[in-house]
């Protein structure tokens, strides 16, 4: 079986882990991945986005239900249980009355959301969803992803939807079902049968849930998505099967295939914007609560250094991997990124040339020194490909730059420079 907490909601994964991998996986609000499976003719709930514009009445007055479920957009879980900046609580509400969404919608939008996935400040909320409300009766977990162990997509299905799919992974496994599709071919009918079955649909609902992972399953070969993850995919009192949360995952390389949907992109909005800077210049950043800043090559030694600071009594203040290919001027935009952050009081460098020429490192390194007018203790570890020469233009250039043996001796250096 695959490793469902590393493969389930990859845009709810932690963002340092993302960086890890050197993946920036386009972001989608919920909105619009109902939208993209409306297109395709996935069955959804009925929904209408506000803005707080002009036109919201007039978009309600177009939208009869009997009760409505009004969502605030953002890019991250837990809405229901967050609280706004402004003091109102919850970013998920269920009323019958229309003119309540109205005043629901105004209390959201414009206003930062915090909950348990974003940062202390929260995220600005700019659009409202409005939902038709259904009885759910029973609650199914589906998800289509791309697998490296299976060389290609699996599905992955749970009767036991609408909660942590990690946990019920951990906790009941054999209420997990995995099985690979072939990319080439729609999904057997005796395989969507299958699922259905251990999804614990019953009659007609088998055939609709067959058809609808079907879709699914279209959609996802037709937009390049890398995950489509359906939780819940609910039964409702009518004998309906509908997808009632969605979340989609697309690859990146796919972009020029894709244009509209990379269009709709709104991660930038809500991201750090040294993040945004970073990825331009393909850096991997992600900022920490510590104060010393560190500049890597490669995730494994990022999360190794990160580690050792902790171990010797120090707090990183980022992940920042500057990658293989890193040239002078990445390294330059590098130290910019790190000293924008008044947290960092100190900065590690700790680059393994192996791919990475060191000279090229300690080039890098010395002329950010000077262009920046650096002022805050900097500890360099340089070992690989021309390490020597490297450690002598450091020598030569006359800063007040550190090195250090080994990467212990260079925390216990970082570590000691800000006490």
């Amino acid at each position: 079986m695959i490793n469902i907490a590393a493969h389930t909601l990859r845009n709810t994964l932690n963002k340092k882990i993302t960086a890890l991998q050197q993946v920036r996986h386009l972001n989608l609000l919920e909105f619009q991945s109902k939208d993209l499976l409306q297109k395709y003719n996935v069955a959804i709930q009925q929904f209408k986005v506000l803005d707080n514009s002009g036109k919201d009445a007039e978009v309600l007055k177009q939208f009869e239900c009997p009760e409505y479920v009004v969502k605030a957009q953002i890019l991250a879980g837990g809405r229901g249980k967050g609280t706004f900046d402004n003091g109102f609580k919850g970013g998920v509400h269920i009323t019958t009355k229309k003119d309540e969404v109205l005043d629901l919608t105004k209390k959201m939008i414009g206003n930062r959301l915090i909950t348990k996935q974003t940062p202390k400040s929260g995220i600005m909320v700019k659009k409202v969803m409005v939902a038709r409300s259904v009885n759910i009766i029973r609650e199914t977990y589906l998800c289509i992803l791309l697998d490296r162990e299976h060389n290609g997509p699996v599905l992955i299905a749970s009767p036991a939807g609408g909660v942590d799919i990690e946990a019920v992974a951990e906790e009941t496994p054999e209420k997990i079902l995995t099985i690979p599709l072939n990319i080439d071919k729609p999904i057997p009918q005796e395989t969507l049968e299958k699922v259905a079955k251990f999804l614990e649909f019953k009659g007609k609902c088998i055939e609709t849930c067959a058809e609808e992972i079907q879709k699914l399953f279209t959609l996802f070969k037709a937009v390049d998505a890398v995950q489509i993850e359906i939780n819940p995919l609910a039964e409702t009192d009518k004998g309906e099967v509908i997808s009632v949360d969605a979340k989609l995952n697309f690859d990146d390389n796919a972009q020029y295939r894709q244009k509209e949907i990379f269009a709709m992109d709104i991660s930038e909005e809500e991201s750090d914007p040294r993040e945004i800077e970073a990825a331009k210049h393909n850096l991997n950043y992600v900022a920490m609560d510590g104060n010393i800043g560190c500049l890597v090559n490669g995730a494994g030694l990022a999360m190794a250094t990160m580690d050792i600071i902790k171990l010797n009594g120090g707090d990183p203040a980022n992940f920042l991997d500057v990658g293989g290919g890193v040239k002078e001027d990445q390294v330059l935009k590098a130290f910019e990124i790190l000293t924008s952050d008044p947290k960092v009081k100190g900065i590690l460098v700790n680059v393994f040339g192996g791919i990475v020429n060191c000279a090229t490192i300690a080039n890098g390194v010395v002329a950010a020194s000077k262009k920046l007018s650096l002022n805050v203790p900097l500890v360099v570890r340089l070992e690989g490909t021309n390490v020597d020469e490297a450690r002598q233009i450091l020598k030569n250039s006359g800063l007040a730059i550190q090195t250090a043996t080994d990467l212990d001796d260079a925390a216990q250096k970082a570590v000691a420079a800000l006490n």
